[in-house]
């Protein structure tokens, strides 16, 4: 964390939570292996501030190269236990993986956001790390990168839907996905051998149902 104090106080005292105070980017090799060496998964849900600071400012590749350094340090690490990696990425992001029907326009409009806003080649580029540099067989770490629909805030956990690819246009007809259900499938994804099975390796689309 940036800051412990914007966690709610409960959590802050909780007897089965460590905080650990510090810039992702900065954190060395070692304390990055120190991190994850009691674990058995780890959950990016980095993002760019929405400040012109956050969108235009360094570091330009926060998610991407925060994916590869925690990667890396999954390698480096002396363990026979194969990691699971859940990014939580976007809808607006490809799966290059398989093919996913888009339109030319939205193909179009993707392209121009990749050059002009840099959260989105940064969520591209973290998707493609995962897709092109880890791949699907690597014997140490498996990963899920998660792509929720326009962001809400929600206060309780309600029926949402996976999907392979996108079923809605992300640009011209974007669902709606709480964040709160995000988290519970990402949670239910490290918790759940079955369903960690079934989604390993791609990217599904999270969404609220009847969205």
């Amino acid at each position: 964390m940036r800051s412990a104090e914007r966690i709610p106080s409960d959590l802050r005292h909780h007897s089965n939570l460590n905080l650990v105070e510090a810039s992702i980017l900065e954190l060395k090799k070692d304390e990055l292996i120190e991190l994850i060496s009691h674990s058995n998964a780890i959950v990016s849900c980095l993002g760019h501030n929405l400040s012109f600071k956050g969108i235009f400012g360094h570091p330009r590749r926060l998610v991407r190269d925060a994916t590869k350094n925690f990667c890396e340090a999954i390698g480096l690490e002396q363990s026979d236990v194969t990691r699971k990696f859940i990014l939580m990425n976007s809808s607006g992001i490809r799966n290059r993986d398989i093919e996913e029907k888009v339109s030319s326009v939205q193909k179009f409009i993707l392209w121009l956001l990749s050059l002009c806003i840099p959260p989105h080649a940064d969520n591209d580029d973290a998707a493609d790390y995962l897709s092109k540099q880890i791949g699907q067989n690597n014997n140490r770490l498996e990963w899920v990168a998660v792509r929720p629909d326009g962001l809400t805030n929600e206060s309780n956990v309600t029926q949402y839907e996976l999907h392979k690819s996108p079923v809605r246009s992300a640009i011209f007809d974007p669902g709606k996905t709480s964040r709160i259900n995000v988290a519970h499938f990402m949670a239910e994804l490290v918790t759940k051998p079955e369903l960690w099975e079934s989604w390993k390796g791609q990217m599904p689309v999270i969404c609220n149902k009847n969205q």
